[in-house]
């Protein structure tokens, strides 16, 4: 076990999420406030669910995931079953720089205004990371990404 996952969800209620991940992840899912280290099942995957402010207001942290579950097509089930988009970092390093992850299981790239507040950081602002874009073209980091500006692909063929 050695994945750790941070995703948000798109205006929905902490309480809808835990039944949707364990669905999602075929795992029990165990609240990290309640759980023993010393007595999680193998298969369990412990979790973190909150409110922050801003846009995607729902956070979820995933810690210990099991090498064998893949990320895209788990976040993707996640947003179909809660019929939300869903974000969740790319792979630039660039913090205004997320994949959009909708309930139909397709990705695209979008920036975000991004603060830190007492709460946690805070995303508003959505967009597309497009070419029509001055700061997505050229030499940023958006080029670099296996996830072109513009790009629209399906969870599983992403995978």
């Amino acid at each position: 076990m050695t994945e750790l996952w941070n995703w948000r969800i798109d205006q929905v209620r902490p309480a809808e999420v835990w039944p949707a991940l364990a669905e999602a992840l075929g795992r029990v899912v165990m609240p990290l406030a309640v759980a023993n280290p010393a007595r999680l099942p193998r298969y369990a995957v412990v979790c973190d669910i909150w409110q922050a402010p801003g846009e995607f207001a729902t956070v979820v942290d995933c810690y210990g995931v099991p090498d064998t579950l893949a990320e895209l097509p788990s976040i993707a089930t996640l947003a179909r079953l809660l019929d939300r988009n869903c974000v969740l970092r790319d792979d630039t390093l660039d913090e205004t720089r997320h994949l959009l992850v909708a309930p139909d299981g397709t990705i695209r790239p979008v920036h975000f205004d991004v603060r830190e507040a007492d709460d946690g950081e805070v995303l508003s602002g959505q967009r597309l990371c497009t070419e029509a874009t001055p700061g997505c073209r050229g030499w940023s980091r958006c080029q670099r990404s296996r996830w072109a500006p513009d790009s629209v692909l399906p969870a599983l063929a992403a995978a």
